[in-house]
């Protein structure tokens, strides 16, 4: 089968597309026929900086059909159409970006017939990570206020609908126009730009839940904009000086920073199947819906990784296997 990969941190120049054998499942494991895969910033950083195990197969999102299962898999048979994410992971020497996969069934959830394999990769990581910083670790409800940083990028222009679909008061931020327009779309009840010098004068209001993922940048900004009680949820960004600390005690703020990725690698946490099934489920109803700017094939898997880092876009890059 082919597969990309690669077998040293690089460039994208570093990605292969290899021949190689296919995997057997193990008893415990699926083996599914990739249809469609999905790009994640953490992918290309990965690439960059070397993961634990290489050659590594590039991808942690995947969506396609069953082939067969383990001895031990009672869940799922063959021909079920299935969704996944977490191949990134140090746990994983595969990648989404090959034509088949054999996964664990606790990174796996059901496609409901009515989300194409394109749509289901998209809204897999990215889904998940929205899920879980607005419901899971924010706890945000209805009527409240939800600043989401970024609100047309991968999970940004998830978490803009989902917060919308709670009936919160969303207020987002983008850099273009035609970012506006499509924030408006999503939901979003308020469409600020983000190189607005007077940004923070903007939010008219104390917001109650605040999605960022470059805290290393909007750390005091967020902290200053939020109501008494208010939740910070980081899910990605760099290291940088901790601004607000004093504003933030006497607002009783929580600072929740989360990592999507231990899902998939830690057994103390919630198995990524249960919020994917949940945000794949949305996807069915119309509540959410994922945007794929771009669809490439895998021997182009080396101008997505450039993309996906160097590019602005509106919701995410996918590739038909």
């Amino acid at each position: 089968m082919r597969a990309v990969r690669y077998h040293e941190a690089g460039a994208p120049s570093v990605l292969e597309l290899e021949a190689v054998d296919r995997p057997t499942p193990k008893g415990d494991e699926l083996l599914v026929a990739v249809r469609a895969a999905s790009i994640n910033p953490t992918d290309a950083k990965r690439r960059q900086w070397g993961p634990k195990h290489l050659p590594k197969t590039t991808g942690s999102d995947f969506a396609g059909v069953v082939e067969s299962v383990g001895d031990h898999v009672t869940a799922f048979e063959s021909g079920d159409r299935v969704c996944g994410t977490g191949l990134h992971t140090d746990r994983f020497q595969q990648g989404s970006f090959q034509e088949y996969v054999t996964v664990p069934t606790d990174i796996v959830a059901m496609l409901p017939d009515s989300v194409s394999f394109k749509r289901g990769a998209a809204a897999a990581l990215a889904g998940v990570t929205a899920w879980r910083a607005l419901v899971d670790h924010a706890g945000l409800e209805p009527a409240e206020t939800c600043f989401v940083h970024g609100g047309t990028g991968g999970v940004g222009h998830l978490a803009v609908q989902l917060s919308a679909a709670l009936s919160t008061d969303t207020i987002t931020t983008v850099g273009t126009e035609e970012a506006e327009r499509a924030a408006t779309e999503f939901g979003a009840d308020t469409v600020l730009r983000y190189d607005d010098p007077e940004l923070q004068e903007s939010v008219d209001q104390p917001v109650d839940v605040i999605v960022d993922h470059r805290i290393d940048e909007y750390l005091g900004f967020d902290i200053g904009i939020s109501a008494f009680g208010g939740r910070i949820v980081q899910y990605a960004g760099e290291d940088g000086d901790f601004e607000g600390a004093r504003e933030g005690r006497s607002k009783n703020l929580s600072l929740h920073m989360m990592n999507m990725s231990n899902l998939a690698s830690r057994s103390d946490t919630t198995n990524i199947s249960e919020p994917l099934s949940s945000v794949l489920e949305l996807v069915a109803r119309g509540v959410i819906n994922p945007q794929i700017h771009q669809n490439y094939s895998l021997d182009e898997a080396a101008e997505m990784h450039r993309a996906i880092l160097e590019d602005s876009f509106i919701g995410k890059l996918v590739v038909t296997v």
